[in-house]
């Protein structure tokens, strides 16, 4: 009988691969499919590190079929990348369980022609694991064998790596992929409305969760053994990055102020501002659809913000606010290629060419947030992206036709907690290889004048 996790990865690869579903509904979804805690710890691991390495898995396929992946019907590719992962990535799983349960997927997927196939092409692959043809760590200088190391051995797309190849280096770019294929760990940020950090870590140590502060965040925990969402935590901590729970302190949110959070779902930077804010004032966090309202509500409630309100608004148009803010967040629906770590199958869903339609959207989004702006307030712009399309090139775009804003440096006008990673221009900008944590940005501008 197939391992129902491998059955469940299947199923979940197949659907991400025919586009019907995202990387998060398909693992939902399979949870919903397995009683077994630990089958569902492996259906997500082998889901997940199938799509991280799907580059490489790819490669050693074609090389060892001799054929071009086109070749092949789509099943038994899929059934090929998710034996390969295991094979080669999983040490826990043993290797003639995999090669029999490839068989019977195989099978599974109604492809049995392909059974003896698929098995011939992984023992094959077994015996030569420890020396495979991937191309190798390239002598200094030779671009073309960097980007196929870059990119085929560590498993990212040639257009990406070329870029941040170009903008920081060979080294720190390797730092970079080898960084997005790890698995992360969990962090999340404690509710200080309700306790303080070190009564929260002591809270899970007690029900055997062990953390560990996190570097930057002054807020957050990272939990290095146990399951922390396992038991009830009563809106003590939401499961936030980092990078993430840093933006929030780029707004600067005070007690009693009027603060807009226009793009706040699923609301951690909505409740960072409300205990920056000491749950004073008032927090308008805002949605364009449903769904997402009702997510931001689900993180709110538990969390006891009374001072947060929820708004759903159009998706086009003037908002329906008068410039009565103290301090704007918009954070940007963007391509996400800061947090490939996190969701391993965004670098093969976006392309080059998708960065000029989010930032031609995320322009019109900064103009239409400032006017929600008070003279003298501030407006905070924040991407998970690595790319300057969608960070300093629409802040710099939305300046040069906005004479009322001007640059915030944060290193003047931030907290000191920000200090390590602010740029040369006092912009907020994470980076895996020289932080340890997601690729994020964040801006700070200043309506000129004074109420």
């Amino acid at each position: 009988m197939t391992a129902p996790a491998r059955v469940a990865a299947y199923d979940a690869l197949r659907a991400i691969v025919a586009g019907t579903v995202d990387l998060p509904a398909a693992l939902a979804l399979s949870r919903t499919r397995l009683d077994d805690e630990r089958d569902r710890a492996l259906t997500a691991d082998i889901v997940t590190g199938t799509l991280r390495w799907q580059r490489s898995l790819d490669f050693l396929i074609e090389h060892f079929t001799r054929r071009p992946l086109s070749r092949f019907d789509v099943e038994v590719v899929i059934v090929l990348r998710l034996s390969l992962y295991q094979l080669l990535h999983l040490d826990r799983v043993p290797a003639s369980a995999v090669v029999d349960d490839a068989v019977d997927l195989t099978r599974y997927a109604r492809k049995t022609s392909a059974s003896g196939f698929v098995n011939a092409v992984l023992r094959t692959v077994l015996r030569q694991r420890h020396r495979l043809p991937l191309p190798r760590r390239p002598d200094a200088g030779d671009r073309a064998a960097a980007l196929a190391y870059l990119g085929i051995t560590h498993a990212h797309p040639d257009w990406l790596v070329a870029r941040w190849l170009d903008r920081h280096g060979f080294e720190a770019t390797e730092r970079w992929v080898r960084f997005n294929n790890e698995t992360p760990r969990l962090t999340l940020r404690v509710n200080t409305l309700r306790a303080r950090r070190d009564e929260v870590a002591a809270a899970l140590a007690g029900e055997g969760v062990e953390t560990e502060p996190t570097r930057y965040a002054p807020d957050g925990l990272v939990v290095t053994a146990g399951n922390a969402l396992a038991p009830p935590h009563a809106g003590r901590f939401v499961v936030q990055d980092e990078a993430s729970q840093l933006v929030s302190l780029a707004v600067g949110a005070q007690p009693g102020e009027r603060v807009l959070d226009l793009c706040a779902s699923p609301g951690g930077k909505t409740l960072a501002m409300a205990a920056d804010m000491r749950d004073t004032g008032l927090l308008a966090a805002c949605d364009v659809r449903v769904r997402r309202v009702q997510l931001l509500r689900e993180t709110v409630r538990p969390a006891g913000a009374v001072c947060v309100r929820l708004v759903h608004v159009a998706a086009a148009g003037p908002l329906p606010f008068a410039p009565r803010f103290d301090r704007v967040l918009v954070d940007a629906p963007c391509s996400g290629l800061g947090t490939i770590r996190r969701d391993p199958d965004i670098r093969w869903r976006r392309t080059e060419r998708d960065l000029v339609v989010f930032a031609r959207d995320q322009l019109a989004l900064l103009e239409r947030a400032a006017a929600a702006v008070r003279p003298g307030g501030r407006l905070v712009y924040a991407t998970c992206s690595s790319e300057p399309e969608e960070n300093e090139a629409v802040v710099d775009a939305f300046l040069a036709g906005r004479s009322e804003f001007r640059s915030l440096d944060l290193r003047r006008d931030g907290p000191r907690s920000l200090t390590a990673i602010l740029d040369e221009r006092g912009r907020l900008r994470t980076l895996p290889f020289a932080h340890g944590l997601e690729a994020f940005f964040a801006a700070a501008l200043v309506r000129r004048g004074t109420i």
